[in-house]
């Protein structure tokens, strides 16, 4: 593709692409990511639906079972740094079944009913071996396969997340009530199955060399902040970790939250499954806002979208309240991830993609455990969750104060934007 080419301008049309990488083969890629990562994000739902029923049987605190949760994004994102290497040796169908398994096999060893089984089989098994085989590589294998709506497609193929907390909840809370939480663990460790055949669907993605920058909003590198490329990425990471840690609570302690205050527990599954919903329903609003302003801006709006609603979480205590408040905490948090994925391959080389992308989502996942377990420690000191909401508040805040930094830096330069972005490859 030659620059003359690769030519946009706001509301352009795709015909200005004519080499464009996106084809149907691009949205059937999207499509079976987004049904794998919906059956693989059930596996960690279960620790949340289950909180009570499981620290109750293993005699123990809120924080030591929601740790085990915690531990899952931690391993997810270690994880993906090695296997986002592995995926491009080894093929990607390849690393997607392996953590299929071990996902499986993780369900298995946690229903064995210890502690440290608990920890084994959500860290190193769900987590490193199994998310971190299943989502960082697949963001990656997606970014590739689009450069006219990457924003779009990252945020529809993230939105598996939302969907399974829209499915699998409410199921986990029936199937609690006649399996058990163990019971519970192992069936569903048989659904994980289903992701062989969809994996085995998987094509190959384009060679990085022919996917060009998201083409609505492209920069020059990371020359259009005038910092170092780590900088920038230490940058990003410390946003991401920032503002992952009030991301977690609510997710993380919504059905327990509501136990607490009288709210029965399906309909705490149920509000969990709003907040969800509406953050899948919001996804593809945001991936088309990245598309059309940056990354970085739109890290920005959803990130303070997030604060005012994790802020409200600690004053509304009633059942419609919460029920409105989780919709509207849906809505503003739900395009913050791929927003920093997309931000990362503004700025980046697609050769540097398997190793910065994972980097990023490991650090914005050390948010999200210490934010799931920095909620149940701050519940069993204070023993009620105001404490935790506001504090996740605060955390917001220094988030927004980065990514402005960032935003604040690329504006200033007013050189990053381009008409026409040059061909990615050449940049490599």
């Amino acid at each position: 593709m030659t620059d003359s080419t690769a030519v946009r301008t706001r509301g352009v049309s795709s015909r200005r692409f004519p080499d464009s990488i996106e084809n149907r083969a691009s949205w059937i890629a999207a499509l079976l990511a987004i049904a794998i990562l919906t059956i693989s994000y059930g596996a960690p739902l279960i620790v949340v639906v289950a909180l009570k029923p499981i620290a109750a049987a293993l005699d123990t605190d809120r924080s030591v079972v929601a740790l085990a949760a915690a531990l899952v994004w931690v391993g997810t994102g270690a994880g993906g740094i090695v296997m986002g290497w592995v995926a491009d040796r080894i093929g990607l169908r390849q690393t997607v079944i392996f953590g299929a398994l071990m996902t499986a096999l993780g369900l298995a060893v946690s229903a064995v009913g210890r502690i440290w089984t608990l920890y084994l089989g959500h860290a190193l098994l769900i987590g490193f071996l199994g998310g971190g085989a299943l989502y960082p590589p697949l963001l990656i294998y997606i970014s590739r396969w689009f450069d006219r709506r990457r924003g779009a497609a990252l945020a529809l193929i993230s939105s598996g997340q939302y969907i399974a907390g829209v499915i699998w909840p409410s199921a986990f809370q029936h199937a609690l009530a006649g399996l058990a939480w163990q019971g519970t663990m192992l069936a569903f460790a048989g659904a994980l199955m289903l992701i062989v055949p969809l994996a085995l669907l998987l094509k190959p993605a384009p060679q990085p060399g022919r996917a060009t920058r998201s083409a609505g909003f492209a920069y020059h590198g990371t020359a259009a902040l005038r910092l170092r490329p780590n900088t920038v990425q230490a940058l990003l990471c410390g946003a991401g970790f920032l503002c992952c840690v009030p991301m977690a609570m609510p997710s993380s302690h919504l059905v327990a939250f509501c136990s607490d205050l009288g709210i029965a527990p399906a309909q705490g599954a149920a509000m969990l499954s709003v907040l969800l919903g509406c953050a899948f329903a919001s996804r593809m609003f945001w991936g088309w806002a990245a598309d059309r302003v940056g990354g970085l801006a739109t890290v920005f709006a959803g990130s303070a979208c997030q604060a005012l609603a994790v802020a409200l979480f600690s004053i509304t205590r009633s059942e419609a309240g919460l029920f409105a408040v989780s919709a509207a905490y849906g809505l503003g948090f739900s395009g913050i991830i791929p927003a920093y994925v997309v931000a990362i391959r503004e700025l980046f080389p697609s050769a540097q993609a398997s190793w910065r992308v994972p980097t990023l989502l490991f650090t914005s996942m050390g948010g999200m455990a210490f934010g799931s377990w920095f909620a149940g420690a701050l519940y069993d000191y204070f023993g009620f969750y105001a404490p935790a909401f506001v504090a996740g508040a605060l955390f917001n805040l220094a988030n927004l104060a980065v990514v402005g930094f960032l935003l604040m830096r690329q504006q200033e330069t007013g050189r990053g934007r381009t008409l026409e972005p040059a061909r990615e490859a050449g940049l490599d």
